[in-house]
Parts: C-alpha cells; sequence; structure tokens
C-alpha cells in the first residue's frame, strides 16, 4: 500500500504538518516505496525525535477502520436489510444478500474480511513491536499510540467476531508472508473474553476525552470503553446466547459450534454489558448532541466517541440526494428507504402510527391522508419524500416527477431518498459539509444499557426507562402523560420494553451499520426478511390529484440459519488446515 493510499484517513492538523515536515527533510524516498517494504531502520527511526515515520506507521493501522459511507461497492449496508434498498439499476452486491445469497465461502460481497483485518491486526502487532525504538519527545506519545494500535487490533478482531464467530487470536507474534501459519479458531468465548481484556488493559494510556480538533480521530479512553461495552452486547445476544439444544440453529460438528459461539445462556452475560454501558455514562465525558443531524455534521461533537473522519466535501449528498437537480445539486439517489423503514417511525407523541392514529381528540395523532405529519421529528431529517422540501425545491417522486422521471436514470424506487447524514443547506445549492461516519456514538451507549438491563432484568426499571426518554427528549418527541412520558406506558413487561428498545435502535441508529448485524445478533433475519420490501407508487391526474399504492420493491428471503455468520474463507481454509468451517456452510 503506497503512503499516498495511506494519507486517505485524516488524523489532523498536527498529522499533517508532520507529513509535511518529513518531505521536506528526508531524501530517503519514502513516497516511492510500499510501506511494507521500507526497511526497519528507516520506519523506526533511532534518531526520529518527533516519530514522524512512525506516526505515519500509525496512520497505516487506522486505514483498515471500515469507511462506513456507502462502502459496499457503492451502497450502504442497510440496503442488505429492511430499511433500503439499492437503487442501482443492475442487480447489487446487498440486494443479493437480501434475497438470501450473494456471498458464499468462495465469494464475499464486501471488501471488509478476514484478510484486511487481519492485514489490520498486523500492522498494529509491528507498530506495538517496534515503537518503543524510537525516542520520540512529544510527551506520552509513545504511551499513547502504542495503546491506540493495541486498541484497533482489537477493534479488528471484533470486526471478524461479528462476521465469523471465533476466529484464530495471533496474540503479538508477528508472522510473515512466508511462514506456514496452522493455527485452530480460538472460541467466540475466548476471542471476547481477549477483546475486552484488551479494552481494559488499554483504556488509562489512551487520551482522555474530548480530544482537541489535531487529535480528531485518534482513539481515546472512551472508544476502548465503548468497545467493551458493544463486545458484551454482542455476547449476551441471543445469537450465541440461548437455550440448549436450540433447533432455530444450524447443524454442526460439536468443534463447529463451540468456534462459532452458539453456546448455552447465561444471564449474566446481560448484566456485564449492561456494567460496561454504564461505566461509559460514569465516565462523564460525552452527552448527546443538540439536533439530530449535527451530531454527523460536526468536526467536533460531545456525543461521537469513535468516528471515521472525512474532509469536507459534498459526496454524501451527490451519491444520495434526489435527481431532478443539476450542477453540484445533482444527486444519484443510490439508497431507497423501504416503506417498511419509513413506518418504523413514531408519531410525534412517541407511539406507533397503529395505536396513535388521529382523531377530534387526538390532532397530534397519524393521519394516513398525512402520513407524514406529526411524525418523530427524525423522520424528516432521514427521509426525503414526495412533497418534502430540499434545496428550496420541493420534491415530486411521483411517476414521471422531476424527482422520480422513470426512464434508465438511477432513481428511486420506493418513492423515497435517504436524507441522514446529508447537510443541513438553506441555499439553492449544496455546499461542503463534514462526513463523519460514526463508529460508537454516545445514543448507542444508551440504547446499549437498555437493551443489556432489560434482558437481565424481569421488567424494565428506571434505568432502562430513562435511557429511552433521553433519547426521544433528543428527537423532540412531546412528553405527554405518564410517569415517563414520551410514548411510554407505564409497568412495561419486558416483552413490550424490548420491542421499543429494538425500534427506537432502529431509527436513531439508522445506516450506521447496526440494523445488519442487528437482525443477525437478535436471530430475526428470517421473519424480517420474509415479507419482502415495499415503497410507493404515487400517480398525478390531470387536475394534480395524488393517488398512493403500496408496491412491492424486492422479494427478499434471509435464507438458512448459516446465514447469521459468514462463512470462513475457501482460501483460508485451503491455507490454515486446522481451522474448521462455521455450521452449515
Amino acid at each position: 500500500m503506497k503512503l499516498n493510499k495511506l494519507k486517505q484517513y485524516k488524523f489532523s492538523f498536527l498529522f499533517l504538518l508532520l507529513g509535511c515536515s518529513i518531505a521536506i527533510s528526508c531524501k530517503k524516498g519514502y513516497e516511492a516505496e510500499p510501506l511494507e517494504q521500507l526497511s526497519d531502520d528507516y520506519v523506526w527511526d533511532t534518531q526520529d525525535s518527533l516519530g514522524a515515520n512512525a506516526l505515519r506507521y500509525l496512520a497505516h493501522v487506522y486505514s483498515f477502520v471500515p469507511e462506513g459511507y456507502s462502502r459496499v461497492n457503492g451502497d450502504y449496508l442497510d440496503a442488505a436489510t429492511d430499511d433500503a434498498v439499492s437503487s442501482q439499476t443492475t442487480p447489487a452486491s446487498v440486494t443479493l444478500v437480501a434475497q438470501g445469497g450473494g456471498y458464499d465461502q468462495f465469494n464475499s460481497f464486501e471488501s471488509y474480511g478476514f484478510t484486511r483485518f487481519y492485514q489490520g491486526i498486523r500492522a498494529a502487532s509491528v507498530f506495538m513491536a517496534n515503537i518503543d525504538k524510537v525516542p520520540i519527545k512529544i510527551p506520552n506519545a509513545n504511551k499513547n499510540w502504542k495503546a491506540e494500535a493495541r486498541f484497533l487490533r482489537a477493534y479488528y478482531y471484533f470486526e471478524l467476531v461479528k462476521r465469523y464467530g471465533g476466529v484464530p487470536l495471533m496474540g503479538d507474534k508477528i508472522y510473515n508472508i512466508t511462514d506456514d501459519v496452522q493455527l485452530p479458531r480460538s472460541t467466540f468465548d475466548q476471542c471476547i473474553t481477549y477483546i475486552v481484556s484488551e479494552c481494559d488493559a488499554v483504556k488509562e494510556d489512551l487520551r482522555v476525552d474530548p480530544v482537541d480538533i489535531a487529535n480528531l480521530g485518534r482513539v481515546t479512553k472512551g472508544a476502548a470503553l465503548a468497545l467493551k461495552a458493544r463486545a458484551l452486547l454482542y455476547a449476551a445476544s441471543p445469537l450465541y446466547n440461548h437455550t440448549a439444544n436450540d433447533s432455530g440453529l444450524p447443524s454442526g460438528s460439536d468443534a463447529q459450534l463451540k468456534a462459532a459461539g452458539y453456546n448455552d445462556f447465561d444471564a449474566n452475560r446481560w448484566k456485564l454489558a449492561a456494567d460496561a454501558a454504564r461505566d461509559i455514562i460514569t465516565y462523564g465525558k460525552f452527552s448527546l448532541a443538540v439536533g439530530y443531524n449535527n451530531v454527523f455534521l460536526q468536526q467536533l461533537s460531545n456525543e461521537i466517541i469513535f468516528a471515521r473522519n472525512a474532509n469536507s466535501n459534498t459526496s454524501v449528498e451527490n451519491t444520495n440526494g434526489p435527481v431532478g437537480f443539476s450542477g453540484n445539486v445533482q444527486g444519484n439517489g443510490r439508497t431507497s428507504p423501504t416503506q417498511e423503514f419509513v413506518d418504523a417511525f413514531l408519531t410525534i407523541n412517541g407511539k406507533p402510527i397503529s395505536e396513535d392514529v388521529v382523531s377530534a381528540t387526538n390532532p397530534s395523532g397519524y393521519d394516513a391522508n398525512n402520513p407524514y405529519n406529526n411524525r418523530d421529528p427524525r423522520f424528516k431529517l432521514s427521509v426525503i419524500y414526495n412533497g418534502a422540501q430540499w434545496i428550496k425545491t420541493t420534491i415530486q417522486t411521483f411517476d414521471g416527477g422531476v424527482s422520480k422521471p422513470g426512464g434508465a436514470l438511477q432513481q428511486t424506487y420506493t418513492s423515497y431518498y435517504l436524507r441522514k447524514f446529508m447537510g443541513n443547506f438553506e441555499n439553492a445549492e449544496y455546499a461542503s459539509v463534514y462526513h463523519n461516519f460514526p463508529l460508537f456514538r454516545y445514543a448507542e451507549v444508551y440504547l446499549n444499557l437498555a437493551e443489556a438491563k432489560n434482558e437481565f432484568l424481569g421488567s424494565p426499571d428506571a434505568e432502562v426507562y430513562n435511557a429511552i426518554v433521553e433519547l426521544r427528549k433528543r428527537a423532540g418527541i412531546i412528553k405527554g402523560a405518564g410517569t415517563y412520558g414520551y410514548g411510554l406506558k407505564d409497568n412495561m413487561t419486558k416483552d413490550e420494553m424490548r420491542t421499543v428498545i429494538r425500534n427506537e435502535r432502529r431509527i436513531e441508529l439508522s445506516f450506521e451499520e447496526h440494523r445488519f448485524w442487528d437482525i443477525r445478533r437478535w436471530r430475526i433475519g428470517q421473519q424480517v426478511l420474509a415479507n419482502n420490501l415495499h415503497g410507493l407508487r404515487i400517480l398525478r391526474s390531470n387536475a394534480g390529484v395524488l393517488t398512493t399504492t403500496g408496491i412491492e420493491v424486492l422479494k427478499t428471503n434471509f435464507g438458512d440459519t448459516k446465514r447469521y455468520l459468514y462463512p470462513i474463507p475457501f482460501s483460508e481454509l485451503s491455507r490454515n488446515s486446522k481451522l474448521v468451517q462455521n455450521p452449515g456452510w
């Protein structure tokens, strides 16, 4: 990987300054050589008191962090769920996944997998093994940087585990390309224990939150706490934490099942997950941002715990904005939110649309004739619909409308466009904004705590209720009646609260790569993708009257239960005879 590729991950202004100083002062031909081919004494320069070359290598370690925005061959990962379909005019890889295929042990539908994350793991281990050779005079640099690499290694392991279950743990050993690596899979439990222990080990050596603009995008203590909480939440979830002899799981040998993580139920896992989420709240360094959409557009936000940062641009708008515009306002409409996603949004009263119908005594309820009024304010910040205002224009997604003209042009399939992550534009054109893709944010912490504690307890307590209240309050839901308000009934059962939490998670964290994994760890993929996905067909008469009809836009099928985990790639099995394939593959 060449250096200019490594620079795609923007650390900070300080990082750019260091890079410029190297370019001016060094004559070793650094940019002409791939990083992995540079000699150790060059990268780990014993006379480099600023650690400039080592910092570049650390940028390489960061470069394996998933990018997020439209990263799956141009689509959001959520377009492989019930929340959206790809508007691509030819079958997209995410479409094939939603139809129960798209990948097997010979082919992957995304570029992030075994090879990429193990490359990141190896790079992190190389950095950790060598950074102390560099006499860096920047205070705490060696400690902070090594801890960053160690966290990233644990994070890459988690990315592997959520895809494959248990994977080989390499420890600190650094294997070379010529080594015959024959390692068995560690069990899922062993991997989770390792990830959690690594987070605990590095948290005090990382920067304390919040960081300044110069260190924006760097790993902090908050990130270590957040990864630990998420890993424990996944470990407690039904995919990995279930009753013995569960008939809903794929069949396989004992070795396969153990490696994959199909374990017997342990209620204490939920408690551990709740405690870890609460630790982040107790840490006291984060808060919910004022304004839902601002979370994704501001460089510095007390809600963002760790993000993949990007330069200010209009790439998200141009990729997903509505068609029918010109110049820099032209969108390519790549993502079509589904009617299922739209219907998941609550009313302004915090209730499902089926339970809060408009009437003379309830004027703020759901009105099927005006379905986008009186809705959870997050809806209009997430979805562009027919009649919505966008760039000082009224959007037309009726057949033949400016934003749904028909023909071969890529455009919405559902009558909806994705609004989330786009700028708050007051003028009739796009302006460059920061698009920082959140990998961990504080809103998730509330949801993790609520889910874990609700599952651990026999019924939800005040802490569970209040976690949901905080999110709905920030969203702009009306408080209403009841002990807690915001649409939450008093004395809810565990099952009722579970439904609330899962829907809240779907809305709040939409298109942040949670839904895809949530329907797997909850083991509801077969139900969620069993009913096909829908949108609207809107016709306008010559008199301007609109007629709306629900239409099916994609036939979905989650497939066999084996698809709750990815298969171990055949290329890895052929190289390592000790690897065991996942059940069912």
